[in-house]
């Protein structure tokens, strides 16, 4: 029986975190091998670890992949979290890669020297509000279901979710015009995911729970699969 997913980054959110949360939605237990110094970056890359010589990597079914998107599109096939056929395969592709245009303005915000943030913060709001969550915003309301594509869970609503979060860190009030949004980050049941953020660390809680009540919530909506129900505590 293969064992836990490892994976291999440093101690902070960067670009495995969308890889953490897609594993935490599948309900998959997985382990993490932070990189503390540049000795442990150097071992994996002298040890052929790493294809490109970068991280993240996750070692899952006896491969050790890298390349994020890569990654994210194995762990979403194999947990049944990329769409039906090829026309919900496009459209979560698509979807994904707007989020991930969001998201890089996001991840790179907490290294822009203090003299820049002002203007970066601002790209954000102004990203966020007038480009993609209208984007995403009218994509729900144009079919009148809970997710993104085929009204099931997939790659694409983790993604959005996350990034949800981490804008609404940085712009409390970014959501106030998307209730659609608001609603895609409460919608999911069973194992339902619980973000608590504690002393600086990021808590994702699986728990098998009743549906929360939802303002369009619809009781014929399938259940997500589940495997190996867990608690992970990653350093933001």
């Amino acid at each position: 029986m293969p064992g836990k997913p490892v994976l291999h980054y440093f101690d902070g959110r960067g670009r495995m975190e969308p890889i953490r949360w897609l594993l935490a939605a599948a309900g998959v237990e997985f382990e993490e091998q932070f990189l503390k110094t540049r000795d442990d970056l150097a071992r994996l890359r002298n040890d052929g670890s790493l294809m490109f010589q970068q991280v993240p990597m996750v070692e899952i079914d006896g491969m050790k992949l890298v390349q994020t998107r890569a990654i994210l599109n194995y762990i979403a096939t194999k947990y049944n979290l990329y769409g039906k056929d090829m026309k919900e395969r496009a459209l979560i592709d698509m979807y994904a890669e707007g989020v991930a245009d969001l998201d890089e303005i996001v991840l790179h915000y907490p290294y822009i020297p203090p003299g820049e943030k002002e203007a970066s913060l601002a790209k954000i709001k102004d990203k966020a509000r007038n480009r993609y969550f209208p984007a995403f915003e009218k994509v729900l309301k144009s079919h009148g279901q809970d997710y993104l594509v085929g009204n099931r869970l997939s790659r694409a609503d983790v993604y959005l979710v996350q990034v949800l979060y981490h804008v609404e860190e940085l712009d409390p009030s970014a959501l106030a015009n998307f209730p659609l949004l608001k609603v895609l980050c409460f919608i999911w049941d069973s194992p339902y995911l619980t973000y608590v953020i504690e002393s600086n660390i990021l808590t994702i809680r699986l728990t098998v729970m009743q549906t929360p009540v939802l303002l369009n919530s619809n009781p014929n909506k399938p259940n997500i699969k589940t495997h190996n129900s867990t608690l992970h505590s990653v350093e933001l």
